[in-house]
């Protein structure tokens, strides 16, 4: 119904902002995420919205990307998972850290968050494979290495190093390489950095 706000930023008061729309001031949960990368307050904002009409309220969520707000509309379809505990989510893990936790099957990633136990993770890896984990591997660090990132990025974190530390070293094997020359390729990397 409301797919879009813009207006000047009020109240800022985590989680929720109060946007100026032309003399009416609209109520909008954030994720922190989102929440961080705001402008100061009396500045412009442009949001994209979801709005969820309960029984006893209607609450408009923000988020600034069209990414995030995907991402939220397909946590909120899992059951036992409602709107509070989404926006938990997003505040707890970027949208690509959530996407690789649910192609790598790591529960204890997920578990960290505020909120979330083991079974609400085990039912978030299983519903969200296939409609969110996917997407890492199109990102620009994982397609570097071709059909073998996988097996490369999971050798690496074997390894004990961390996600960041991996997919950095991703970004120096070239296209096509086999797993052992690219977790070698891969190392030589992070013991430059």
């Amino acid at each position: 119904m409301i797919g879009r706000i813009a207006g000047t930023l009020l109240e800022k008061s985590p989680p929720q902002l109060l946007i100026d729309c032309q003399g009416v001031g609209y109520e909008v949960d954030v994720p922190m995420s989102t929440f961080y990368n705001l402008p100061a307050l009396g500045e412009k904002v442009a949001l994209l919205t979801h709005l969820a009409i309960r029984e006893d309220a209607h609450v408009l969520f923000g988020f600034g990307s069209a990414e995030e707000r995907a991402t939220f509309r397909q946590l909120i379809k899992i059951s036992g998972v409602g709107s509070r505990t989404a926006l938990a989510i997003l505040s707890g893990m970027s949208v690509a850290d959530l996407s690789q936790a649910i192609t790598l099957q790591e529960a204890g990633r997920l578990t960290r968050i505020p909120g979330i136990g083991k079974k609400t993770a085990e039912r978030l890896l299983l519903e969200l494979k296939g409609k969110l984990g996917a997407d890492l591997f199109t990102s620009s660090a994982a397609v570097a290495a071709g059909d073998h990132s996988g097996d490369i990025l999971n050798a690496l974190l074997a390894l004990g190093y961390s996600d960041k530390e991996a997919a950095i070293a991703m970004k120096s094997v070239p296209a096509g390489t086999g797993v052992s020359d690219g977790i070698k390729l891969a190392l030589k990397a992070l013991s430059k950095a």
